[in-house]
């Protein structure tokens, strides 16, 4: 099996957007792809954690931004990180137009819709990333 691939959510509290990337995030590390995966909190890097920072120095890490400004992302390339893949909520909102999140913090039936369609696409990148491991 290979190592644990490590994924940061969006840190977007109050918005509709970073609900869901946090809300999938959830569902991949504690049930898509329960033992490959696990998460840890962006605002750690952000403040300059060493354990956060050594760790996402040492494995594979997916960020999954909530909005085009991508701090996810953004703040695991300005910690080092072995950052192998990038989603955002936003690419699956575009290709589900008819799905419109309302509350901010409790999901709504379209809120969850877009959730659950954006665990399958982070459990779909990490198979893809065992894939290639596992071939390499």
């Amino acid at each position: 099996m290979s190592d644990t691939i490590l994924i940061f959510p969006c840190s977007g509290i109050g918005k509709a957007f970073g609900t869901i990337s946090r809300d999938a995030t959830y569902e991949v590390v504690e049930e898509l792809r329960k033992g490959e995966t696990d998460t840890n909190c962006l605002s750690l890097l952000v403040a300059g954690d060493k354990e956060a920072s050594q760790s996402v120095k040492s494995h594979r890490c997916i960020s999954v931004d909530g909005c085009p400004n991508g701090c996810a992302k953004k703040t695991l390339e300005t910690s080092d990180a072995k950052l192998v893949a990038s989603l955002s909520v936003m690419d699956v909102l575009r290709e589900n137009r008819k799905l419109k999140p309302k509350d901010v913090t409790i999901l709504d039936e379209d809120g969850r819709k877009l959730s659950r369609l954006l665990a399958e696409k982070i459990a779909s990148k990490v198979d893809e990333l065992n894939q290639k491991e596992v071939v390499s």
